[in-house]
């Protein structure tokens, strides 16, 4: 693991903002989102050089990290220590696809490792940020979950597994640390044009399976624009929401430019939740 520090953080205005797979894609427009409102940046990739030119550009903290290794969670936060007395929020973006096929026929080390990057490391980045936010009266954490959290994604089962498993740890942890004034939240971003979608092209289209088919379409018509979610994450950081937690809000589908209006109903229900469907609610009474 190589940890390295670079760039120019101002202290004075804004809040601390990490975020991870910071260097390109999703992660850039997230930095580009934060960066314009004045926040103070902390920028998380494994790219060095493209981490860096990003940095310098936004006057952030470079933090050179591989969360493929266990241990760089940690090491990402004594980083931030070092740099910033408090931490606002905190936006675990980084993820890879793993690997692509039936689950029998995955490497094992390979589908260990798409845990390792998009759900362990998440879980430690929150386990070091949740009490760090909470002595500095609170904050935000976006995760960013993707397809197969909220359905079955054939042939994607490591990356499908771990964004599942993220989504109900971010519901778990919104409750446990709604005491200390740090607000959990998961965003699906939509299908954009990332390294994701080049991944499951270059993949045999008989691994990837009906993804392949939908993967050639959209890298030809467009994907989503990863700016919409990057609003979004910056607004779910914002006090306009400080009622609402513990949700996955579509930055396609769910109306969330209106959620300052309504994000106090959402207290006390399952709407925007991970849940099992009982057959009453499906016109259904079995005996």
């Amino acid at each position: 693991m190589v940890i390295s520090c670079k760039g120019l953080i101002h202290l004075t205005s804004g809040r601390n903002v990490l975020i991870t797979g910071a260097s390109r894609g999703l992660g850039e427009a997230i930095a580009r989102e934060f960066g314009k409102t004045g926040a103070n940046l902390i920028l998380v990739a494994r790219s060095g050089e493209r981490l860096a030119a990003l940095a310098e550009e936004l006057g952030a903290f470079a933090v050179a990290a591989d969360l493929a290794d266990p241990e760089a969670g940690a090491a990402v936060l004594r980083a931030a220590r070092e740099r910033v007395e408090r931490l606002d929020v905190l936006v675990n973006n980084a993820a890879m696809v793993g690997p692509i096929g039936k689950f029998w026929e995955n490497d094992a080390a390979a589908w260990a490792e798409t845990l390792q990057v998009n759900l362990l490391a998440p879980a430690a980045l929150m386990r070091g940020a949740i009490p760090w936010m909470g002595a500095g009266g609170g904050g935000v954490i976006v995760n960013l979950s993707g397809g197969g959290a909220t359905a079955p994604r054939p042939n994607f089962s490591a990356y499908a597994t771990a964004k599942a498993g993220l989504v109900r740890l971010s519901e778990t942890l919104a409750v446990e640390a709604a005491e200390l004034g740090v607000r959990i939240h998961c965003v699906a971003p939509g299908a954009m044009n990332t390294e994701m979608l080049e991944a499951v092209l270059r993949a045999a289209p008989e691994a990837a399976g009906g993804e392949y088919g939908k993967a050639v379409v959209q890298k030809e018509k467009g994907g989503d624009d990863p700016a919409v979610a990057a609003r979004l994450i910056a607004f779910l950081a914002s006090d306009e929401v400080r009622g609402v937690t513990g949700r996955l809000i579509s930055a396609k589908w769910d109306p969330w430019e209106t959620m300052g209006e309504w994000g106090a109903e959402l207290a006390g229900t399952d709407i925007y939740t991970l849940r099992r469907i009982v057959p009453e609610e499906r016109g259904k009474k079995f005996e």
